[in-house]
C-alpha cells in the first residue's frame, strides 16, 4: 500500500501532470498527419526526455504514442488517409461510413474503443506481466515465422468475395517488400541501378499514395459526375457508443485479447495487431457480407486491438528488457538512461516507479477521451470544404509529407505511382489492403525463415518439431488448405458439363 501511494505522489505531481497533457497534444497532432507514425513521434520526444526525471520521461512516451495511434484514425475516415500504419487496417471501412454521413459513428467507435482497449491492455500489463512474459520469451524465429505467415492469412480473409485478386494484391505487396538491401544476404534486388532504391520502399509513401493519391485520382475524374459529399458529423461522437459496446461485446473483447497476446510477442505491435483483428472479427462476424461497405464492427475489434497492443507490448518491455515493437525499443533505451533498468527485479527494488508507469498508463487513456472529442471538432470541419480545394490541398500535403519522410524526391515518385496503382486495383476489384499486408509483413516473413533455415541446417521438419511452432505451424497448413480446397471446389462447380447425347 506505501508503494502505491508513492506511485500516486509521483504521477499526480504537477509537472508530471503538464507533461502528460503536453504530451496527448503533441502525439494527437503527430497521428493526425498522414505520414508521421507513433514510431517517429516517439523518436522525436527523445531529445526532450534527457533533460526530464524517469516518471515524466515514460509519461511522455507512454501518452504521446497512445493519443497518436487513436487520432491516425481521424484523417483516414475523413480523407482515405491513414494517419498511422495501426489505422490502415480499417481505413477503408470508416471512409464507407464517412461517405454515408456516418462518420461521427466512426470517429466515436474509434475513440471510444480505443481508450477501452487501452485500459484493458493496461488492466493485462497489470496483472499478468511476469508470467505473459514468460510464455512470449519461449517464442523463436521458428514460432514468429507461422505467426507472421498467420497474419499474411488474413488477406483472405478481408478480400471478400475476391480470394484470387486478395491473393494477388498480397504476392504484389510481398514483391515490393523484396526492394532494396533489406534481405538476409545483403544482395541488391530489383533496384535497377538506383542507389535510392538500395533503402526500400518506405511503406509509409506507399499508403498514402494507395490510399489519398488514389482517392485524389477519384475525385478529378469524377468531375463532370454529381460529387458526393458526405453529411458533416453533428452532435457528441460518444452517443450510442455505450449501445454498440452491448452490441459488440465479443468483438471487443477479441480484438483487445488479441491485441494483447500480438503486442507481448517481440516484434509484432499495433500495425500486425490491427490487422489480425480486422480479419478475425470479418471471419468470426455473424454478418460478413457488410465488411467493407461501412461497418462499425470491424472498427470496434481492430480500435480494441491496436491500442491495446501498445500496454502489452510493454510487458516484455519491463519485465525482461526485450522491446514488443519498435516504440517500446526506443523507451527501453530511455529507462536505462534514466535508472530503471528492465527486469525481473525492477518490480521489487523500484515497485513504486512501476505502480507509477501504470498510473500513467491508466491516466493516458482516459485523457485520450476528451481530448479526442475536441481534436475530433476540429478535424471533422474538413468535411465542410469543397471537393475541388481539398483534392488539390490534400494532393499538396501528400507531396511534401512524402518528401520530408526521406529527404528525397523518391517519396514523391512513390506515391504517384502507387496512386496509380491503386486506382487502377480498385477501378479493377483488386482489393488495396491486402498489399499493404504484404508490404509489412514481408521482411518479418523473410527473415525469420532464413534465420530458422539457418538454426535447423535446412531441415523443414524443424518447423514443426517445438510445440507451440507445431501448432501454430498446423493452424497455417490448415487455413491455406481449406483456402485451396474451397478454389477447387468452386472451379469444379462452375465448369461447363459435358452434355449428353
Amino acid at each position: 500500500m506505501t508503494d502505491l501511494l508513492q506511485a500516486f505522489e509521483l504521477v499526480l505531481d504537477p509537472y508530471v501532470l503538464a507533461v502528460i497533457a503536453g504530451s496527448a497534444v503533441y502525439g494527437m497532432l503527430v497521428g493526425a498527419i498522414p505520414g508521421l507514425t507513433a514510431t517517429m513521434a516517439t523518436a522525436l520526444l527523445i531529445p526532450v526526455t534527457f533533460f526530464m526525471p524517469p516518471i515524466p520521461a515514460v509519461a511522455a512516451i507512454v501518452t504521446a504514442t497512445a493519443m497518436a495511434i487513436f487520432s491516425g484514425d481521424i484523417p483516414g475516415c475523413l480523407l482515405r488517409m491513414p494517419g498511422t500504419p495501426a489505422s490502415a487496417a480499417y481505413t477503408d471501412e470508416a471512409y464507407a461510413m464517412t461517405r454515408s454521413g456516418r462518420a461521427e459513428t466512426a470517429l466515436g467507435a474509434g475513440l471510444f474503443f480505443s481508450a477501452l482497449g487501452g485500459l484493458f491492455g493496461t488492466a493485462v500489463l497489470i496483472v499478468a506481466a511476469p508470467a505473459l512474459a514468460d510464455f512470449a520469451l519461449n517464442f523463436s524465429s521458428f514460432e514468429y515465422f507461422w505467426l507472421v505467415l498467420l497474419g499474411l492469412s488474413c488477406a483472405v480473409f478481408i478480400s471478400g468475395a475476391q480470394v484470387t485478386k486478395g491473393i494477388a494484391a498480397l504476392l504484389l505487396g510481398l514483391f515490393i517488400s523484396c526492394i532494396g538491401l533489406q534481405n538476409p544476404a545483403g544482395v541488391p534486388r530489383f533496384t535497377f541501378g538506383s542507389v535510392d532504391l538500395m533503402g526500400g520502399i518506405n511503406a509509409i509513401n506507399v499508403m498514402v499514395g494507395l490510399f489519398a493519391v488514389s482517392e485524389v485520382m477519384r475525385a478529378v475524374l469524377a468531375v463532370r459526375q454529381p460529387v458526393e459529399v458526405a453529411r458533416r458529423p453533428t452532435g457528441n461522437v460518444l452517443a450510442g457508443q455505450v449501445k454498440l459496446l452491448m452490441t459488440y461485446p465479443l468483438g471487443f473483447l477479441r480484438g483487445s485479447v488479441l491485441g494483447t497476446i500480438v503486442g507481448i510477442l517481440p516484434g509484432a505491435g499495433a500495425d500486425i495487431a490491427a490487422w489480425m483483428s480486422y480479419a478475425v472479427s470479418k471471419r468470426f462476424s455473424k454478418t460478413p457480407e457488410k465488411f467493407g461497405t461501412g461497418h462499425v464492427e470491424g472498427i470496434i475489434e481492430s480500435g480494441s486491438a491496436n491500442n491495446s497492443a501498445l500496454a502489452g507490448a510493454w510487458v516484455p518491455a519491463l519485465v525482461f528488457g526485450i522491446p514488443g515493437d519498435s516504440i517500446t525499443a526506443i523507451a527501453i533505451g530511455v529507462l536505462y538512461l534514466k535508472g530503471l533498468n528492465p527486469g525481473p527485479t525492477l518490480f521489487i527494488e523500484q515497485a513504486p516507479q512501476m505502480y507509477a508507469i501504470f498510473l500513467i498508463f491508466i491516466l493516458a487513456n482516459i485523457v485520450m477521451i476528451p481530448l479526442g472529442l475536441a481534436t475530433i471538432r476540429a478535424a471533422r470541419q474538413i468535411l465542410l470544404l469543397p471537393r475541388s480545394l481539398l483534392s488539390p490541398t490534400i494532393l499538396m500535403f501528400c507531396i511534401v509529407g512524402a518528401f520530408a519522410i526521406e529527404n528525397s524526391l523518391l517519396g514523391v515518385l512513390v506515391i504517384l505511382v502507387f496512386g496509380v496503382i491503386g486506382f487502377v486495383m480498385e477501378e479493377n476489384g483488386f482489393p488495396v489492403a491486402p498489399l499493404i499486408l504484404g508490404l509489412i509483413l514481408g521482411p518479418m516473413l523473410e527473415d525469420h525463415f532464413f534465420t530458422s533455415m539457418i538454426k535447423a541446417d535446412g531441415n523443414l521438419l524443424a518447423f514443426f518439431e517445438r510445440p507451440i511452432a507445431g501448432t501454430l505451424g498446423a493452424l497455417a497448413v490448415a487455413i491455406w488448405a481449406l483456402v485451396l480446397l474451397a478454389g477447387l471446389r468452386r472451379a469444379v462447380t462452375s465448369a461447363p458439363r459435358p452434355s449428353a447425347h
